[in-house]
């Protein structure tokens, strides 16, 4: 079953690759979305595919790359749309 996840990522998850280490977890995957910093200093993360896929990287996202500290993590689960071609770095 294909699903999609909006992620809101908190803690220390800017300038620690994150971001980077997101896609490239994401694209071993087979998931397609995006991962972007936001302002406020959170990560924001979609993520499309199959459900087994997008649960593997929804617990990665609570520990993430070695210097991320993840203080919580938002979960917004979104109707499946197949709006991405691929997993990418928005900025």
């Amino acid at each position: 079953m294909k699903v999609k996840t909006h992620l809101y990522i908190s803690g220390r998850v800017q300038g620690v690759f994150f971001r980077d280490s997101t896609r490239q977890m994401a694209s071993i995957m087979g998931l397609t979305g995006y991962v972007k910093n936001m302002i406020d200093g959170r990560v924001e993360v979609v993520a499309e595919g199959e459900k087994d896929a997008v649960d593997k990287l929804t617990q990665w996202c609570y520990t993430g790359p070695p210097d991320a500290i993840v203080d919580s993590v938002e979960i917004h689960n979104e109707p499946y749309k197949k709006e991405f071609e691929k997993f990418e770095i928005r900025r």
